[in-house]
């Protein structure tokens, strides 16, 4: 049988000691500090990958917007793709997009529609990156389309 002394170091053992729960806390920011930079470099090429294929999805709405209602306006934006031009019958008018949001580019800004394009004849599509300003590299690099 057991004296109560027994029965108190084998009760005591069940739990973690502080030092042990310090080298788990240790090992675990090790790991965070050498996975971490290399994940969030990953989502700046992420989005710059995301805002390519939505830039080109638009790219196309545009082209299907031309192809039935005319010539773009110089003055036009990318609203038109979502917001009945004035120049188009209410009647013919159906958005090119299921919701406003789809204009947005991955940081949040809509895309610009510039008419003529400087890059291709019709029109080009485009956004700055995470920046919002022109030129720059990764994730910061401009999104031109078609």
């Amino acid at each position: 049988m057991k004296s109560d002394s027994e029965d108190l170091r084998t009760t005591a053992r069940r739990g973690f000691t502080i030092v042990e729960i310090i080298v788990v806390v240790v090992i675990i920011g090790v790991i965070a500090a050498m996975i971490g930079p290399r994940l969030f470099s990953r989502i700046g090429e992420s989005k710059q990958a995301v805002g390519k294929s939505n830039a080109a999805t638009l790219a196309n709405a545009v082209k299907l917007f031309m192809t039935d209602h005319g010539g773009l306006d110089s003055g036009a934006t990318i609203d038109i793709l979502w917001t009945r031009p004035s120049g188009v019958e209410e009647s013919d008018w159906e958005p090119y997009v299921d919701s406003e949001e789809k204009l947005l580019d991955p940081w949040g800004k809509k895309y610009m529609l510039v008419v003529p394009g400087e890059k291709n004849f019709d029109f080009d599509l485009v956004s700055y990156g995470a920046k919002g300003q022109p030129g720059g590299e990764g994730e910061e690099a401009d999104i031109i389309k078609p």
